[in-house]
């Protein structure tokens, strides 16, 4: 059904297999339109890409073409991605993707090769952190629309900045959710944390999975995304002999070949199973890396001292160094928080398979009062979570505002219009935070002002300690472009050892004649450490208490000679030295 002045109605014919068509003539850019079902019911294009009313307004007829100028643009390969994850709504005042344009020239001279987006398909209302999605086709009208996000990425691109999109399979809405009126797009086979389970592997669900395969393309092959992070694969169901994720990704590298340009699939998952990263051929699902939530859990249980939920599993620096060596912490052993052992080995797959954070919009945006660690670890900690990022193998992940220790919260925030969603929601929030024993009333995530309250306020970056602290991870981004053992994302050569007493976390890297020795003192009072200094002439690259750091002053010295050396170690001091020819 076709509306406004040229409304009009076209009755479509049977495509075979579920589908039916129509051509419309004499349609122009912005032509609102519905589907009128059988039964009457007229509903949104589930496959709209564009909402300019909202998730319950007509879908519209998108602009197309785009004029790119990033023709020449062949991607980045993954080891070369300093991820900058970042939502569009609270990074600027104006909240829209033309608004971020201005920050990438700053963001590059940081050191960052890649932005990474929250979730942008249409979710209800203005704010919303992206995961409440009900359009997954139409870029958030709020943010700018289609339009917008091409002119994010194109003039990314032209600064050689990658782009990854943050996508959500496993659930859709609830809010504005009518995809299931269209086919089997869900199953009561299975249950997760949103309800009825996507259908992947159930009667009708060859063109499920089609669904959403035509929803990565569109995303490489229409708006020139590099990378794609799936969101939470533990809430996809699915027992089929090839599975929807194997499927996936070998469609879009498909996609990525036939447009000449690297592309990646970054999926998040809490089982600890190497099979999504392990290649095709290995009898894996032949996807490019995965976030590594332990490593991310063991640098926070150091740092802060929290051991509530998951936190209850980690607090020593051999957690940390597990996850140096070998990616997962728990990899078969026994979880106390799960009950049961967790996770398998993962020694195989590669470092560069593995997407490590301090910080990330869960881990901050999951705490009650959204605390970053800026809020939670002192500030010379800051530095040293710096370092353990990165100059650890694999791929780093920055959360926007860390570099200059951003202090305004990141809340969970809503805006939907039905009063029972929203008390859901709030019920829902509250009863998480149980497992972690919070006791605080969380923020209203319906009210605005939690949403205002999670904005950016960069203008502390440019004086005090917050310049200080940016300008540690700009020399640190830059060390680990410029040295060979930083700069590849494996662990060959990688020696670890950590003296737990001591809270000392030592860590060499690379070849014989080109390596780096990494000390992480993780005291949080000055002492006076042996230090043993392995074979090698070394000179110090960095050293994170120093003052113009705005450290406390630094004791260790220029050159280590190999030995026990006892140095004077500052609170949470991390230094670098290169080995000399």
């Amino acid at each position: 059904c076709l509306e406004g002045e040229r409304a009009r109605t076209a009755p479509m014919e049977p495509a075979g297999a579920g589908y039916h068509r129509a051509v419309v003539e004499d349609v122009p850019v912005g032509a609102r339109y519905r589907y009128r079902l059988d039964g009457g019911r007229t509903l949104p294009d589930p496959a709209s890409r564009w909402q300019p009313d909202g998730v319950h307004g007509a879908s519209a007829v998108a602009p197309e073409p785009f004029p790119w100028t990033d023709h020449a643009w062949r991607g980045r390969a993954l080891t070369d991605y300093v991820l900058y994850e970042l939502h569009v709504g609270t990074a600027t005042p104006e909240g829209t993707f033309e608004a971020l344009i201005p920050m990438l020239d700053g963001l590059r001279d940081l050191g960052v090769t890649a932005i990474e987006l929250m979730p942008v398909a249409q979710f209800p209302g203005r704010r919303n952190w992206g995961y409440d999605g009900a359009y997954p086709f139409a870029p958030q009208h709020s943010y700018g629309g289609p339009g917008g996000l091409r002119r994010l990425i194109d003039a990314a691109h032209e600064r050689g900045l990658a782009v990854t999109l943050d996508v959500v399979y496993n659930h859709l809405g609830p809010e504005g959710n009518d995809l299931g009126a269209f086919g089997p797009y869900f199953t009561d086979r299975y249950r997760g944390p949103w309800g009825a389970a996507i259908n992947f592997d159930g009667p009708g669900s060859d063109e499920v999975r089609r669904y959403f395969i035509e929803n990565a393309l569109g995303w490489v092959r229409d708006f020139h995304v590099d990378a794609l992070r799936l969101d939470a694969i533990h809430g996809i169901f699915d027992v089929s002999a090839r599975p929807f994720l194997a499927e996936l990704g070998a469609a879009v590298h498909a996609e990525a070949g036939r447009a000449g340009r690297a592309v990646h699939v970054i999926p998040e998952s809490d089982l600890n199973d190497p099979r999504a990263i392990r290649p095709a051929e290995l009898g894996g699902w032949g996807l490019d890396a995965q976030w590594n939530d332990d490593f991310h859990h063991a640098l926070h249980a150091l740092l802060t001292g929290e051991r509530q939920g998951y936190y209850r599993d980690f607090g020593t620096l051999e957690d940390l160094a597990s996850a140096w060596r070998e990616g997962y912490v728990y990899a078969g052993r026994h979880s106390a928080f799960r009950g049961r052992r967790h996770g398998a080995p993962a020694r195989a797959c590669g470092a560069d398979r593995f997407v490590i954070f301090s910080q990330n919009h869960d881990q901050v945006g999951n705490r009650m009062l959204g605390e970053r660690l800026s809020a939670l670890a002192p500030f010379d900690a800051l530095k040293l979570a710096a370092g353990m990022v990165l100059f650890a193998p694999g791929i780093p992940l920055l959360f926007m505002g860390e570099e200059y220790g951003e202090t305004a919260p990141f809340l969970y925030f809503i805006e939907h219009g039905d009063p029972g969603l929203i008390e859901a929601v709030r019920q829902g929030r509250s009863r998480e935070f149980a497992a972690f024993g919070w006791q605080a009333s969380p923020p209203d995530p319906q009210a605005e002002d939690t949403f205002r309250r999670s904005r950016l306020t960069p203008a502390p970056a440019l004086e005090g300690r917050h310049r200080a602290l940016r300008e540690f991870y700009r020399e640190a981004l830059a060390l680990r472009r410029a040295h060979p053992a930083l700069a590849r994302a494996d662990r060959d050569g990688l020696a670890v050892t950590v003296e737990e007493a001591a809270r000392l976390f030592l860590a060499r890297r690379g070849a014989p004649g080109s390596s780096v020795f990494l000390m992480f003192h993780f005291g949080a009072q000055p002492a006076v450490r042996g230090v043993p200094v392995p074979p090698g002439r070394w000179r110090k690259r960095l050293d994170s208490a120093e003052w113009r750091w705005a450290g406390p002053g630094s004791a260790v010295p220029e050159d280590a000679a190999p030995g026990a050396a006892q140095w004077p170690l500052a609170p949470y001091q991390c230094a670098v030295f290169a080995e000399e020819a």
